[in-house]
């Protein structure tokens, strides 16, 4: 799985074109630094969140059972976090912050 499929699930997310299923085992609000476990459609992320805003994205399976983590995607700007625009990215935060 690469970056840039997880990516698309975040930016669709931002986008509003998918919506946020589930996050366990706490609410988006609860955790203010740690991890974070997100549904999405057929994918199940985890991501980082570092003083409540995110950091990175740990790692990721999709439906299918694909996987992959934040070893796969080595390299500066290959994190699916570090693709989103600066909108994407506040936006999908801010969705998140609402669940």
């Amino acid at each position: 799985m690469t970056a840039r499929e997880v990516y698309q699930a975040l930016k669709d997310v931002a986008l509003e074109q998918r919506r946020v299923l589930s996050k366990t085992p706490h609410s988006w609000q609860a955790v203010v630094s740690g991890e974070v476990l997100v549904a999405i459609d057929g994918y199940q992320l985890r991501l980082r969140k570092e003083a409540g805003s995110l950091d990175y994205c740990i790692g990721c399976e999709a439906a299918d059972g694909r996987r992959a983590d934040m070893h796969c995607w080595s390299g500066a700007g290959t994190d699916p976090l570090e693709l989103l625009s600066v909108w994407e990215r506040v936006r999908l935060l801010a969705l998140l912050g609402a669940q």
